[in-house]
């Protein structure tokens, strides 16, 4: 086995096995351009090429290193027949070892799962994509925290990253700390040489710019040179422009210069459409009472839900069990409990007589008209479900006599769910809506 082989090998038992398998597998060793102090692949796209530069060049040359005694340079070129046409791509690949967060090649248009929450923002995003500069500029794409911005930011990115084009995506810390950096060692010019050449600039969590009055004044004179020059600025933030405090107003009214779209709660469709593409693309197989356990019970935040399928296929994988719905419910009976603790029964009450169209006072009444009485079975038993709350307690709450009647009511939906699927659906579409109204209501304290 030649050198460069052995060195994709062994990385192959370092790294993780999906990594490896998305990634550095479709690396070829360049054998004929390599020499003794220079490890030459061939990568199929700059995404693929980058993705490794960044990530593992240090440990391919430690590899190679421990074989050799020499630590070489790693070169890796998009294809063979046309290395001089890709030159400069592979020059950016070589180069571009900035301190902006490295773009994510697994975050594309194509694994992006769009429902009515954030449609808008999808068609945008790679409308902005397709003509950079000319449609809204600049983007300006707001939500609450694991909605999907980021991920939208990573897909222009990398759209634009396999056009070969000069690509800088960065936080607002990041954009703070160079700058900080930059003026404390008089390089201020090398700094805006930076930001202020490149093709593409996605700058996230821009809300963090608030009330810090020189880093705006340089972003600014920054935002307006790349607009002058009609390259594409894509902004994301936790709410819209107008409602970041500490904002100066110039700034703010550039933002709004081009186009803003917010990204809503995903609904339960999308929340199901999105861990099947997660479980789909990492390999992970969880049945469809798992997924809708966890689509259900988790709130909105995407990034949370995609932590939880991972803990469950890791510890799956560490315990040597088979991912069953009893298994999962003990694995994330914490984080359940945690968003049980701040669920109110007035919270129930509130979206089950809006969505099933019965005035809240009827529920806790003693009515007993066939719409009146589902209502109440069915707040009694999210309340059992989603809350902390005992059966006495539940019981005091509607008035009734004793947990007898709560236990009652229990066994009574239970039986209903075994028969009915449309109930089954219903009580699972109002306990999302009950877990995403109190995060929402959470990020408002």
């Amino acid at each position: 086995m030649n050198i460069g082989n052995k060195v994709l090998s062994e990385l192959n038992s370092e790294i993780p096995k999906l990594e490896y398998n998305r990634y550095v597998k479709n690396l070829v060793y360049d054998e004929e351009n390599s020499q003794e102090n220079l490890l030459c692949f061939i990568a199929p796209n700059i995404i693929v090429a980058k993705w490794v530069k960044t990530k593992y060049s240090e440990k391919m040359k430690h590899i190679f290193e421990l074989h050799n005694g020499i630590k070489p340079e790693i070169s890796i070129i998009i294809n063979k027949k046309d290395r001089l046409l890709n030159h400069k791509k592979q020059q950016y690949v070589k180069k571009s070892n900035t301190k902006s967060t490295y773009l994510n090649p697994s975050l594309t248009f194509n694994s992006f799962i769009i429902g009515d929450s954030n449609q808008f923002a999808y068609i945008t995003a790679k409308s902005v994509a397709e003509k950079p500069g000319k449609l809204y500029n600049p983007l300006f794409i707001y939500g609450g925290a694991g909605l999907g911005k980021t991920h939208l930011l990573h897909a222009i990115g990398n759209y634009h990253l396999n056009l070969g084009h000069n690509v800088i995506y960065t936080t607002v810390e990041q954009f703070m700390n160079s700058f900080i950096s930059h003026l404390k060692s008089n390089t201020m010019e090398r700094f805006r040489a930076k930001f202020r050449e490149c093709d593409l600039l996605l700058i996230d969590d821009i809300q963090f710019l608030s009330g810090k009055e020189q880093t705006q004044d340089e972003f600014f004179h920054t935002f307006n040179t790349l607009h002058n020059n009609n390259k594409q600025i894509v902004l994301t933030a936790d709410r819209a422009p107008n409602k970041i405090v500490g904002l100066v107003n110039r700034l703010k009214t550039r933002f709004e210069w081009g186009l803003m779209a917010d990204i809503q709660p995903p609904g339960l469709e999308t929340k199901i459409a999105i861990i099947q593409k997660k479980c789909e693309l990492d390999g992970i197989n969880l049945n469809s009472e798992i997924i809708n356990f966890i689509a259900t019970h988790m709130g909105d935040n995407i990034r949370e839900i995609e932590g939880t399928i991972i803990k469950l296929n890791a510890l799956g994988s560490m315990l040597n069990q088979e991912i069953t719905l009893e298994f999962a419910q003990n694995a994330i009976k914490d984080q359940i409990k945690e968003k049980r603790e701040s669920i109110s029964i007035d919270e129930i009450v509130k979206i089950v007589s809006r969505e099933l169209n019965v005035k809240p006072s009827d529920i806790k009444s003693k009515k007993r008209t066939q719409n009146v009485v589902n209502a109440r079975r069915t707040a009694i038993y999210l309340a059992r479900k989603l809350t902390k709350s005992t059966m006495p307690q539940i019981a005091m709450y509607f008035g009734m006599k004793d947990h007898t009647a709560i236990s009652h009511s229990m066994k009574t939906i239970n039986k209903i769910i075994e028969t009915d699927e449309t109930f089954k659906l219903l009580l699972e579409e109002l306990s999302n809506k009950i877990n995403t109204n109190n995060v929402n209501n959470d990020k408002n304290l």
